[in-house]
């Protein structure tokens, strides 16, 4: 039996008429390709199981045993996309009802298609592929049309368009630059520009930025206090910066020798650590706050504060011992203080939480007999 197995990778059929795949069979065949051409006219996967049909239509009027599906992958990736096509033709391949040996047509739209051809040869003979062109496309009027037609996306636009437009910029920048006698700024503030787009192209980022906007949105009207907590929490972090900052001056302006690196992450430690356990604290307060408003808050979630408390501590002694601003009596206090502040709170909060869930549970339990 030959099988006659249309590709379609990217999942145009299923994304856009909700067809479950694979379709197997002339006419569910024909009626995805139906429904395609209807959502899509200008999809070039219609033609690909337009194609398909009229192979075994040929085939099937010389009497030849030949059957006829459509498997699809997904848009996510590469990788994800051929092990579906490839899961897809073994449900194929499990379905024919015969004793014959089967072998495969494969019909693609071009080589990205192509690409699951090992995929789909792991899994059946394969005696030839078929790649579909239409033939429209030619000519310079279709080619005119397609690009018209890309231009038209705004997706594209942004990703052809505006480095184009940089770099056609660079030449009149420069000559700006020449008469403003700072060719090198200019140029170089036009090349970070072209560099820094196309990282976040590349990264993603505008997407990322788009959601922590839309998030920031939503959090504002909900009105959590998450995001207040953030914004106080990043000015104490700027101003620990600064503390620390002058905290490494003073002790530098104090010493005639040169410091070495212990001491001045000890020194910037000293200064900023204060204002960076009030950032802490602020957020995991918020953060706190906003989970039992919701109705999700547990027990271990208050160790946090503490936490942040217990690590400041240590780290305040140790770098004031570094700078022999305190005696090692007053490091050895401050470590054990610390840690038992650490180890006592999840002591605490896991015990209530461990007691509260069994009363909760003897609760439900006896709800639940008394409606019995």
């Amino acid at each position: 039996m030959l099988l006659v197995l249309c590709v379609d990778l990217d999942d145009d059929l299923g994304r856009k008429t909700g067809f479950s795949t694979p379709v197997i069979g002339r006419d569910p065949v024909e009626e995805a390709a139906v429904a395609l051409a209807t959502a899509d006219p200008e999809d070039s996967d219609v033609n690909v199981i337009f194609q398909g049909l009229h192979i075994y239509d040929d085939l099937d009027e010389r009497d030849e045993s030949v059957e006829v599906a459509v498997v699809t992958g997904n848009d996510e990736g590469d990788v994800k996309a051929n092990r579906e096509v490839g899961d897809e033709v073994d449900t194929v391949l499990a379905s024919l009802s015969t004793a014959e040996d089967v072998t495969a047509l494969v019909v693609t739209d071009g080589a990205q298609d192509e690409s699951v051809i090992p995929i789909i040869r792991s899994r059946v003979p394969i005696d030839g592929v078929r790649r579909v062109v239409v033939r429209q496309a030619q000519n310079l009027e279709s080619m005119y049309y397609t690009i018209k037609q890309v231009l038209n996306d705004p997706e594209t636009r942004g990703t052809v368009l505006i480095p184009l437009g940089i770099l056609l910029l660079i030449y009149p920048l420069a000559l700006i630059g020449s008469v403003l006698d700072m060719p090198g700024i200019v140029l170089g503030t036009t090349s970070a520009l072209l560099g820094f787009y196309l990282i976040s192209r590349g990264l993603g980022l505008g997407d990322r930025l788009d959601d922590a906007v839309e998030r920031g949105r939503r959090s504002l009207y909900a009105g959590r206090t998450t995001l207040l907590a953030y914004v106080v929490a990043a000015a104490l972090f700027v101003l620990g910066g600064v503390s620390g900052m002058n905290t490494l001056e003073e002790i530098q302006q104090g010493t005639a020798d040169d410091i070495g690196a212990p001491v001045m992450l000890a020194a910037f430690a000293y200064g900023s650590v204060q204002w960076i356990a009030a950032a802490g604290l602020t957020t995991s307060l918020g953060q706190i706050t906003d989970e039992y408003i919701a109705g999700r808050l547990e027990w271990r979630y208050l160790n946090a504060p503490f936490y942040v408390l217990s690590i400041a501590i240590v780290l305040h002694a140790v770098s004031a011992y570094f700078l022999n601003e305190v005696e090692i009596n007053y490091l050895a206090t401050a470590l054990t203080v610390g840690t038992l502040l650490g180890i006592v709170s999840t002591l605490t909060f896991a015990v209530l939480e461990s007691r509260f869930s069994d009363e909760e549970g003897d609760h439900e339990t006896n709800e639940t007999r008394q409606r019995v």
